[in-house]
């Protein structure tokens, strides 16, 4: 442990000399020019994993959980409603203090929700950093808790065998290269990339990002936010690669990398490479999706994150949960599409999961228990325009999402092509009695629906 801080230590003085001294190479140009791109195999194996786990678990937290505001935006944006100062929330890693956090039961909430993977907010906008970085102050071991939060978490998720992955901020209000900070941060938020001082600011990207790489195990993401073009994402992209060449890096560092990332809404149609004009923000389109699928090699790799209620930071006044119901429904529709869904949570001050999260993440995962095979490893769907539900697929079983339950115990499946081999309501074993004529399929249904968020209909086809 000494050893790797003296080691960080002289990183922090150059990232040159660190090269030189440990035989970390850095990423020069030329290197960039020479990196060949990953082949069709090599991507295949690298993102087969994230095609198979579907659901996910977002965290934001930092020492802003104690005034119960939204991540870096206070200062940023200043409204009324945040009643902070920028000095005053600068000021609360001072008083953070989660003495509450246990590790162990976020990733045994994650796996009991049926999600396989989790991403962690290591630094936000704001600059602090929740990880043991040797490259600022500003960070979660010079305040009154001192423990590494991201490698308790690190070592917690790879003893369970949870794949974990790290948000990193481009953005960032405390580095002096990435803003005059001598100003309020709402005045030069969006980063300063004339001055000369940039150059610095990419050296401590490089840093940091190093530091994930190389200090906390397998990285399964990096997941970038706030990035464009200004921030040479090839550089970093081909740094992850030759450090952690499994890991997967998202949309946000002006590159389109591995997968794109929409917010806070599911698109209304199935993302591909040529309608989606800007890979980096999707765009809802008010026209209904086309009765055609896409070519699989058109199929654009997407994950949604959303937040349970309308912050993604702990907020104690906001109220505004959705129903388990509604989230299940949510990752059926993101499923249906071929993407993921990375649900966020806001821990407390103190470090736990506020007990309206657990209880509709717990809800979650009851049903996936049942109903998990029409989700994990599925692709999009052969029908999205049902008008009473959603469908995904995965070889030759279709599934069928039914959110409307049909009163009469007859439900109608128009456009249904292939021949059906037998139905079934998944986890029954009873077969369903059905009639198909061309593409109409009609199917006797139990009277009752067998679950209130979704009943899936599992469908073989010959």
């Amino acid at each position: 442990m000494a050893n790797n801080r003296v080691r960080r230590l002289v990183c922090l003085l150059s990232l040159t000399a660190c090269t030189l001294l440990f035989g970390i190479p850095s990423v020069s140009k030329a290197q960039q020019a020479a990196t060949p791109p990953a082949s069709g195999e090599s991507e295949a194996q690298r993102t087969a994993w994230f095609k198979q786990a579907k659901f996910g678990m977002f965290i934001h937290w930092g020492p802003y959980s104690l005034a119960s505001v939204e991540a870096s935006w206070p200062i940023m944006r200043p409204e009324p409603h945040w009643n902070i100062t920028e000095a005053e929330y600068v000021s609360l890693y001072q008083r953070f203090n989660p003495v509450q956090f246990d590790p162990k039961a976020w990733v045994s909430l994650a796996t009991e929700a049926g999600m396989r993977y989790m991403v962690f907010t290591t630094k936000h906008h704001d600059g602090f950093c929740m990880f043991d970085t040797a490259l600022t102050d500003y960070k979660i071991t010079n305040t009154p808790y001192g423990k590494d939060i991201t490698a308790m978490l690190a070592k917690a998720a790879h003893n369970a065998d949870m794949p974990l992955g790290f948000y990193y901020s481009c953005p960032d209000m405390h580095h002096p290269g990435y803003r005059d900070t001598t100003k309020p941060a709402s005045v030069n938020w969006r980063g300063e990339p004339s001055r000369p001082e940039w150059g610095t600011f990419l050296d401590y990207m490089e840093g940091q990002l190093r530091e994930l790489l190389t200090e906390y195990g397998p990285v399964a993401v990096i997941w970038f936010d706030g990035g464009g073009k200004s921030y040479n994402g090839q550089r970093f992209f081909d740094l992850i690669r030759h450090i952690q060449p499994g890991t997967l890096v998202n949309n946000r560092i002006g590159l389109d990398a591995d997968y794109a990332t929409p917010e806070q809404f599911i698109p209304d149609r199935i993302p591909t490479k040529s309608n989606a004009k800007n890979l980096h923000e999707l765009i809802k389109s008010q026209a209904p999706a086309p009765a055609s699928l896409p070519a699989p090699d058109d199929f654009q790799l997407w994950e949604t994150c959303m937040t349970i209620n309308d912050t993604w930071a702990y907020n104690k006044n906001d109220t505004q949960y959705k129903s388990a119901k509604e989230l299940i429904q949510d990752l059926v529709n993101v499923a249906s599409k071929g993407g993921n869904l990375l649900l966020d949570v806001g821990p407390t001050p103190e470090g736990t999961i506020q007990p309206e999260f657990v209880e509709r993440l717990e809800a979650m995962g009851k049903w996936m228990k049942v109903y998990g095979d029409s989700i994990y490893g599925t692709t999009y769907g052969p029908l999205q325009n049902l008008a009473f539900g959603k469908t995904t697929a995965k070889g030759k079983i279709v599934y069928v999402h039914v959110f409307d339950w049909p009163p009469e115990s007859r439900l109608e499946v128009p456009g249904f092509q292939g021949r059906v081999g037998q139905i079934t309501v998944l986890g029954d074993k009873k077969k369903l009695k059905y009639q198909q004529e061309n593409d109409k399929l009609m199917i006797q249904v139990p009277p009752t629906a067998p679950d209130p968020n979704d009943s899936v209909l599992q469908i073989v086809v010959r």
